[in-house]
């Protein structure tokens, strides 16, 4: 066993046990005192593991995280296993943070073998997933204590919040919307014209935007710019430790902050879908009369007979689903982000990729369960 400094405030003891090398740290950490140092302690050896654990630690600052982050570059460069397990929480989120800092710089950690970066993977979906269902409950309990209670939910809020996720998102829906109708029916074109099929022109762009491309395309840009907005706004607050002072005052942060956001995007997906789906069976009827000398009277008469109310239906609860889902992902991210600059950009694009990912698997179980329903 080897023990450095000796007559230092901050202590590092370490043994070699097999091909285990423990560190126990000890005493006062302060950055302006001597701490130990890593080669010296290490005396030449290469262990492929290195464990460090806490012993009777007392104060610390960076200085600790000084030397832990020495520690975990020289097992990076080695090839060694870092083992920061007995560390408290605290300590190794700090350290997570550091070397996140310095990340730019560094070879990737190859030192973990497949299994264990599986196992790791696993464990944070499954922490994730959890986290998901934890603030689903939050919002259902919070939605029935508000039911109860109307008078207490922030309206003013919810109002201003349509017109930002609602009126505001008007231009970039209409121009994405309009533009995938002119596209869908121009591709369509290329084929029906080769089978004399130039009048179902209007069936596919009907049944396509009423029932699937209308509420996803606008899901997709609204979880670009409302998503990523609600989760760089819950992020700046908490950076800010404005959240922290509405707990403080009793103000649950998912009833004050989350409910309207909800409220509000799951009104207005709905309605910015149906007019989402004119602008897009506009944008193919000025394509089917300009390109296949289709009457814009042909057209709406033939895409009547294939479009009918429950397709219609069909696309409006898809979206409001997806309305639910661009609120929960980017409130949720927003509330988890890091106190940092980088931690809200972080979360903005977590929320974004989290919304999009779980709109293509709720689609896909509205799918399944419209295929058996018969709708």
């Amino acid at each position: 066993m080897s023990v450095h400094p000796e007559n230092s405030n901050a202590r590092a003891a370490a043994e070699l046990r097999g091909d285990v090398f423990e560190v126990t740290l000890g005493g006062t950490w302060q950055i302006m005192d001597p701490r130990p140092n890593w080669p010296a302690l290490l005396d030449g050896r290469k262990p492929a593991r290195v464990r460090v654990q806490t012993g009777d630690v007392g104060k610390w600052d960076t200085s600790l995280l000084l030397f832990l982050f020495e520690i975990e570059q020289w097992c990076l460069t080695s090839g060694a296993y870092f083992d920061a397990d007995a560390l408290p929480a605290k300590m190794r989120t700090l350290l997570a943070q550091f070397v996140r800092a310095h990340q730019s710089s560094l070879p990737q950690d190859r030192s973990a073998n497949f299994l264990a970066s599986v196992g790791l993977a696993t464990q944070q979906t499954v922490g994730q997933g959890q986290e998901i269902f934890r603030f689903v409950g939050e919002l259902v309990l919070s939605a029935m204590a508000l039911a109860k209670s109307p008078h207490k939910f922030r309206w003013r809020d919810c109002v201003a919040e349509m017109q930002q996720c609602g009126a505001m998102a008007l231009p970039i829906v209409s121009l994405v919307a309009f533009l995938i109708g002119v596209t869908l029916a121009y591709t369509a074109a290329i084929v029906l014209r080769q089978f004399g099929g130039d009048i179902f022109i209007a069936d596919l762009i009907g049944l396509a935007m009423v029932r699937e491309v209308g509420a996803v395309m606008t899901a997709v840009v609204l979880s670009g710019r409302t998503g990523a907005a609600f989760a760089a706004t819950l992020g700046n607050m908490k950076m800010n430790e404005e959240i922290d002072a509405l707990e403080t005052l009793g103000i649950p942060a998912v009833q004050f902050l989350v409910l309207p956001r909800m409220l509000a995007l799951a009104v207005m997906m709905p309605l910015l879908t149906l007019y989402a789906n004119a602008l897009g069976i506009l944008g193919g009827m000025l394509v089917a009369y300009g390109l296949l000398a289709i009457s814009p009277t042909a057209y709406w008469v033939e895409m009547n007979t294939i479009v009918d109310l429950s397709d219609v239906l069909s696309g409006v609860i898809k979206a409001g689903a997806f309305g639910l889902i661009i609120g929960l992902a980017g409130c949720l991210r927003g509330l988890q982000a890091e106190r940092s600059a980088a931690g809200v950009g972080r979360a903005a694009t977590s929320a974004v990729v989290t919304a999009i990912l779980l709109m293509v698997v709720a689609d896909a179980v509205f799918a399944v369960l419209f295929n058996v329903l018969g709708i």
